[in-house]
């Protein structure tokens, strides 16, 4: 095991002035005030009060928290670990109430730490893909795989290549192979002191003539267009393991001034346009090249939208909401509450026009963050975090007959009194995540008595859980920093249950590991099963969180391509400028966004997608909840959305529940970013 390095051994000291009585703590000294940790070590902070007069105080209590606790941890005892590279801050404080949680804590004195975890050394490169053939007078993009002492695979490390005969190849900077004849030569890639060598031959170029073909002629932004290049030799038989090169150059509309990017190719021949206009699709072999004109319109699926109800909670926060059928045929909703007293409100919302409370539940809790309805509109699970006892967990409700009252029917807290922030109800059974770290999976088949069954845990170190969606058989869990994870619980193949779980496949998401929330879904127009990841990120310091002031998020969709376990591809995002996800849907391929301060967000998602679906005019409309009476007024903060007979319900952080809908579609000029109107 390493040990740490002390990148500068000193104590940082935190001092009020004299308190009236001198025995109060007055002063907080922490060694090492700063230090540099290698990742994985670990190393003990030491910390000392005294009172005005110099004195220690044997029994002042003093807790850390980390600022990046999935980068760097701190335990209660003040060790801390190193998990991932960069720069973070923990935090050493003499709580005023010693019992209070650590982030939550007021004060008395508090000392910053920085900690530092420099990237590990590299251990390894290699050449990727390399099978198939070589020709001459083409090129090759070459790809390495860099990973470090850690396991970590690296994108961020500088790549230099040679070849052993620059007549036959050379290397350019990007790691491009480009082949000048045939031969044989040795191609190598350093990163720091690590090398990789791949032996490659040469062969004469066979390409004789190029046909370019794509699956349409006309499309329009948004819709993928294939196109394929077949190459044949002399022999007029088909080469078909030759490199191709695809660019593309567009003329917008004569109307789009400064039109930006308006157009991408990949390089197997996928574009898509977000720009309506004529465009040039060039296939390039080698010396030769062939090229194919497209021309793109306007996608027109612009809607407008109409509030149809608002049933208002303007003296505290809404968190999540669940919109379902009762028993009764009726409709209801459920909707908790974030950082105050424990309540969560049920809702006749069977003429959204007209949407009443009718019952309230309180549990002890500050926040009731998530809401979920079983499968047979029976029973409903509710979530508790910051229970006075600090027993948070579950709590099952009653709900068959709502109109004549809610009733509780359980409560569930084994192991769960970290706090539950997220629930998942699947086939009478909950997933309950715990403290931040996993879930667990709970038989309520006898909501009497709910019984823990199994659950699942990362290994990875400094790993957090936000939420799990379940479908299928299958869990989809969202994990910040490591992203999504599906894991097989009965549906997926690998002989996982919900007794024992078993990983099938996992997608990063996001460098920053912004990793939020997670919906599967099969699209209806191709068949394709995309990923729909979103994420949750609070950038910008002090312009957000304070007392009073409308919060501003960031964070946008990813969306993979999932129909390999081991081979997730990041195809598309949906992304809004100056804001940032929460909760999101999918249905009959629109997708709902509750987009935190840019409001409710409806897109079309038909069709197969690639790249940035926002320019590609695909957002079908978009709402904000503004309420001069909110709880912050005038600030739309989307929480959930939820469509429901021909409405979009909403759960809004600052106003409560409200019910939208989308007008028919008329006639006129479409509403495209960047499309004149």
């Amino acid at each position: 095991v390493k040990l740490p390095t002390l990148a500068l051994v000193f104590s940082l000291v935190a001092t009020i002035l004299p308190a009236q009585d001198p025995s109060l703590p007055a002063n907080l000294d922490v060694t090492p005030g700063s230090l540099t940790l290698e990742v994985g070590a670990t190393t003990m902070l030491s910390a000392l009060v005294t009172d005005s007069n110099g004195q220690r105080i044997d029994d002042a209590t003093v807790v850390y928290f980390s600022r990046a606790r999935r980068s760097v941890g701190i335990n209660a005892a003040g060790q801390i670990e190193a998990y991932r590279p960069g720069t973070f801050v923990v935090v050493a404080l003499v709580p005023t109430d010693p019992e209070a949680n650590p982030r939550r804590a007021e004060p008395i004195l508090q000392v910053e730490i920085p900690v530092t975890i420099p990237n590990p050394p590299i251990s390894n490169i290699s050449f990727q893909k390399l099978q198939g053939n070589f020709y001459a007078e083409t090129t090759v993009p070459l790809v390495v795989k860099v990973v470090d002492s850690s396991g970590v695979q690296r994108h961020d490390v500088k790549v230099n290549y040679t070849t052993s005969d620059e007549s036959i190849a050379t290397i350019n900077r990007f790691g491009h192979l480009h082949l000048h004849t045939t031969g044989e030569f040795r191609a190598t890639a350093i990163a720091e002191a690590i090398t990789a060598t791949a032996r490659i031959v040469v062969l004469p170029n066979p390409a004789s003539s190029l046909e370019l073909t794509s699956t349409v002629d006309d499309a329009v932004t948004g819709e993928v267009v294939r196109f394929n290049t077949v190459i044949r030799n002399l022999a007029g038989q088909v080469v078909s393991d030759m490199p191709v090169q695809y660019a593309v150059f567009g003329e917008p509309n004569a109307d789009i001034i400064a039109s930006g990017s308006p157009a991408q190719i990949t390089r197997d021949g996928r574009f898509v346009a977000e720009r309506s206009g004529r465009f040039t699709i060039v296939s390039t072999v080698g010396t030769r090249a062939v090229q194919r004109i497209l021309d793109i319109r306007p996608r027109d699926v612009t809607q407008q939208i109409e509030v149809v109800g608002h049933g208002p909670v303007r003296d505290r926060h809404t968190s999540d909401l669940w919109v379902w059928e009762g028993v009764d045929g009726r409709d209801y909703a459920i909707t908790g509450t974030w950082g105050a007293d424990g309540h969560a409100y049920i809702w006749d919302v069977t003429d959204p026009a007209h949407m009443s409370i009718i019952d309230v539940v309180r549990v002890d809790a500050r926040t009731v963050n998530d809401v979920k309805i079983s499968e047979d509109g029976r029973v409903a699970v509710i979530s508790r975090e910051g229970a006075s006892n600090r027993r948070n967990g579950i709590v099952l409700l009653d709900v068959s007959d709502p109109v004549n009252g809610v009733s509780i029917i359980s409560r569930y807290d084994d192991q769960l009194t970290g706090g539950v922030h997220n629930v998942f109800l699947y086939e009478n059974h909950v997933f309950a995540l715990s403290g931040g770290r996993r879930y667990d999976i709970i038989n309520i088949e006898d909501a009497t008595q709910p019984t823990r069954i199994g659950r699942f845990e990362l290994d990875t170190p400094g790993h957090g859980i936000h939420d799990v969606w379940v479908e299928d058989g299958i869990a989809y869990s969202s994990n910040w920093s490591d992203g999504i994870v599906a894991v097989d619980v009965g549906g997926g193949g690998a002989g996982g249950s919900l007794q024992r779980p078993v990983q099938l496949g996992r997608a990063a998401v996001h460098p920053n590991g912004w990793n939020h929330a997670a919906f599967p879904y099969r699209s209806q127009s191709t068949g394709k099963f995309y990923l729909f990841g979103g994420d949750e990120a609070f950038p910008y310091g002090d312009e957000t969180f304070s007392e009073g002031q409308p919060e501003r998020a960031a964070g946008w969709i990813h969306v993979y391509d999932w129909d390999e376990w081991n081979d997730p591809k990041e195809v598309a995002r949906y992304q809004v400028p100056e804001a940032g996800t929460h909760n999101i849907w999918i249905e009959n391929d629109i997708l709902y966004v509750a987009y935190y301060n840019g409001g409710l967000r409806v897109v079309d998602v038909s069709g197969e997608l690639l790249g940035d679906l926002y320019q590609q005019g695909r957002e079908i409309a978009f709402w904000e909840a503004f309420d001069p009476e909110g709880f912050i007024k005038n600030a739309p903060m989307a929480w959930g959305p939820q469509p429901h007979k021909d409405h979009i319900f909403v759960a809004d952080h600052n106003s409560g529940l409200w019910a939208v809908r989308l007008l028919p579609k008329t006639p006129g000029p479409t509403r495209n970013l960047g499309e004149p109107r």
